[in-house]
């Protein structure tokens, strides 16, 4: 029962990935001014074409990471191995708390990104709250 609760959060947490991703490598800029509004992603997507072509090239590459782990969460999906199952999700879990962690340190002091912490800090910790709540499934099932 744990490997199919496994195999769902594992497929979900893989097609926001690679949507994100998408969309990320192609429409960063429309993103941007549908997020943050329209100054604000002029000030994000850099001032000069130089930098410009940096963020553009960093954003593909960052999309392209997203794309990757989509890919390698639907792979993963299919591990029927429980030992496995529970040190990935742990991994995950930490992985997404470390990612709110950061976002509350160091993101909150970019003004131009500050307003949107909230949201995305609570979308860090859903995300880990699926792998915890895994965690726990699968600790009843073990010791019931």
């Amino acid at each position: 029962m744990s490997s199919s609760c496994f195999r769902v959060i594992c497929l979900l947490h893989s097609c926001i990935d690679v949507v994100l991703g998408a969309l990320i490598m192609f429409y960063f800029s429309d993103i941007a001014v549908f997020s943050v509004g329209r100054e604000t992603a002029s000030k994000l997507l850099g001032s000069t074409p130089h930098d410009q072509l940096l963020i553009k090239t960093s954003e593909a590459l960052v999309g392209a990471c997203y794309v990757f782990i989509g890919i390698l969460l639907f792979m993963v999906a299919f591990v029927k191995d429980r030992d496995f199952q529970s040190f990935f999700a742990k991994g995950c879990a930490l992985m997404h708390v470390l990612m709110a962690v950061w976002r509350l340190f160091f993101e909150r002091k970019i003004e131009d990104v500050a307003r949107d912490l909230p949201r995305q800090v609570v979308g860090d910790i859903f995300l880990a709250m699926s792998w915890v709540f895994f965690l726990i499934r699968n600790w009843r099932e073990k010791y019931d």
